[in-house]
């Protein structure tokens, strides 16, 4: 699954700051486009954008706890399934820097409503989809069109209140994303026990639908100016190309034996010459699509790094423990969604809590606590073993959401610390790009590890059984004695080995998470406290 929303940071590209309604391009800030809606016509609205926007969070997580559906569907590996959720994320990254361009070119509400539409249509080409390759090119086309949604929501949320009440209007909105999270695995481990995966896209159909007329009824003559804008076409191209070589160097190479292959190493060679002509263009464009000047800022830098290292890390996790759970411990997809929902309940406790404390508290404090909640729990499940019961993989879960509420609020509020009105919208866009892209990262890197390391621990195991291993030697004779034939009782106990195999891979894994959490802490500190121009609000979304 994925995770919660933050819940105070800034719109991305092309939303409003949240102290103020949304404003046209081309008119001051602050200047409303349209008095608030009222009655029966806000609560609509409200509740057709948020439809809109779990229906977006939920398709990032509900995938999750059904790789293993997918994978075994479609005769790939589990390890090639998480391309199902890396395409999304790498897509939904790269579309993010050019909502503020298509805002202006077509409207915040054209757009939005395009995006959900397009949402739709992905949706059920991804549950059509035939094999792998066509998964994963719809998915990147769901990632694409999704990019939008969720900043022009707030945007239009925000809009449908008067300025007194927009902390009414964010706070639905990021309930919403929260919400989204801890119902994605229920949902799709149900899905994929009782229907079949391609389920966990249809029902995307009619709840897009209904929220795209219901948009367009209520927000269809509230539109925003629109003006043609330059495009920074070559710094798009070299953007995407280094950051889909990169993903697909680090999918491909656990299949391919890495450098060892030429198809790797020219990838790897294509995203990093693409990477670094991209920094130079941007860095000397007039009109960047992604101003990478915010980085000279402390705050930003060490925030966005942090965020980014930490969301990779947490994101790695939350895709590993399902697929261990199911293809190892033998969890069926409902009870394996069972296990990574609640990480969103204390999140949606304590979130509003640690909203008003940030007001007048140092967010660095308040980060370092959520890191050490999140390395406490990944040594939690550092202690793993095949025998581990159903309580003791909830416990850690839980406490993981209070780790959550403080994370993602304080420390976005203190990447954003010090920024010029002007430049929050690019801020807000560049973070939140870095970090979902260090997600679709963090993914591949976790599941990678995990297969090497689980081949390195099935290989010292094995050494061990040998005809001198008197504890070896029993077991097989043991298994014998009750019916086995020489050949089942070897085979048995390799069984036994690859069970114990992945599991000290995993929580090896968990294990250098939470010494990575630890780190982090150290770097947080290096950015000043401070309080963002403006009011907070939440744009960062960890969907």
């Amino acid at each position: 699954m994925t995770t919660a929303s933050s819940t105070a940071s800034f719109p991305r590209d092309g939303a409003a700051p949240a102290d103020r309604p949304a404003a046209p391009p081309g008119k001051p800030p602050g200047q409303a486009a349209h008095p608030p809606l009222e009655g029966m016509q806000r609560a609509l609205g409200t509740l057709a954008l948020s439809a809109a926007v779990f229906m977006n969070v939920l398709d990032t997580s509900i995938a999750n706890v059904s790789l293993p559906a997918i994978s075994g569907n479609l005769g790939v590996s589990t390890s090639q399934g998480t391309w199902v959720i890396t395409s999304f994320a790498v897509a939904n990254a790269i579309a993010l820097p050019l909502t503020g361009w298509l805002t202006q070119r077509f409207g915040t509400v054209r757009l939005f409503i395009g995006s959900v539409l397009l949402f739709i249509l992905a949706s059920w080409l991804c549950g059509l989809a035939p094999n792998l390759e066509s998964l994963i090119a719809f998915r990147v086309l769901q990632g694409l069109v999704a990019g939008p949604m969720i900043p022009l929501s707030q945007t239009l949320m925000l809009g449908s209140y008067p300025k007194e009440k927009s902390g009414i209007a964010l706070a639905l909105w990021a309930m919403t994303t929260l919400v989204a999270p801890v119902a994605g695995p229920l949902l799709g481990g149900w899905i994929s026990d009782n229907f079949s995966w391609p389920w966990i896209f249809y029902i995307n159909i009619p709840v897009g639908l209904l929220s795209a007329w219901v948009t367009w009824m209520i927000y269809r003559k509230r539109e925003s100016p629109t003006r043609k804008l330059p495009i920074d076409t070559i710094g798009l191209t070299l953007l995407v190309v280094w950051v889909a070589a990169f993903q697909i160097m680090l999918d491909k190479g656990k299949e391919l034996d890495w450098f060892e292959n030429t198809t790797v190493v020219v990838l790897a060679l294509v995203a990093f010459v693409a990477f670094v002509f991209f920094i130079i263009w941007e860095l000397t464009d007039r009109h960047p699509v992604v101003d990478l000047r915010l980085f000279k800022g402390r705050n930003f830098t060490v925030g966005a790094v942090t965020l980014s290292v930490a969301y990779g890390v947490f994101f790695g996790n939350v895709v590993l423990l399902p697929l261990w759970l199911q293809t190892v411990m033998g969890y069926p997809a409902t009870d394996a969604g069972m296990v990574t929902a609640p990480v969103g309940l204390l999140a949606i406790v304590l979130t509003p809590i640690v909203g008003k404390m940030l007001a007048k508290t140092d967010p660095r404090l308040l980060v370092t606590a959520a890191f050490i909640v999140f390395a406490v729990v990944s040594f939690m499940r550092g202690n793993f073993t095949p025998q581990v019961d159903m309580n003791s993989l909830l416990i850690p879960t839980l406490i993981q959401g209070a780790g959550m509420a403080a994370f993602f609020v304080p420390l976005v509020s203190l990447t954003m610390a010090g920024q010029p009105p002007d430049k929050i919208a690019s801020a807000s866009g560049l973070s939140n790009f870095c970090r979902i892209t260090a997600g679709a990262f963090g993914t591949s890197i976790s599941t990678t590890l995990w297969e090497n390391r689980t081949s390195m621990h099935h290989a010292h195991l094995t050494e061990n059984i040998t005809s001198g291993n008197a504890a070896a030697q029993a077991a097989l004779q043991g298994m014998q004695a009750n019916g086995m034939s020489p050949q089942s009782a070897l085979a048995s106990l390799n069984g036994l080995i690859s069970a114990q195999s992945a599991t000290m891979a995993v929580t090896d894994i968990f294990y250098a998470s939470g010494i990575i959490f630890l780190i982090l802490i150290a770097m947080v500190w290096f950015a000043r406290p401070g309080k963002p121009s403006g009011k907070p609000a939440d744009g960062g979304g960890a969907h």
